[in-house]
């Protein structure tokens, strides 16, 4: 899988800020903190082993909308 950073929060490139990249496969991978928060976890639907879930900031999905 190849990515292709689109941004980060904030308008920032520098740091360790949550990130968007799409992926050379039509997707997209997102870069963020871990939800470890057990009751948090208990509200995700189908959560497979190899999965997990991450806490990005809303203004990070721009990055999405602006590719169109």
């Amino acid at each position: 899988m190849r990515l292709t950073f689109l941004g980060k929060t904030g308008g920032s490139n520098e740091g360790n800020c949550p990130a968007l990249y799409r992926t050379d496969r039509g997707t997209y991978v997102v870069q963020g903190k871990k939800v470890t928060d057990a009751e948090a976890l208990a509200g995700v639907r189908d959560l497979a082993a190899d999965e997990t879930v991450v806490e990005i900031p809303a203004d990070v999905l721009r990055h999405a909308r602006e590719e169109r």
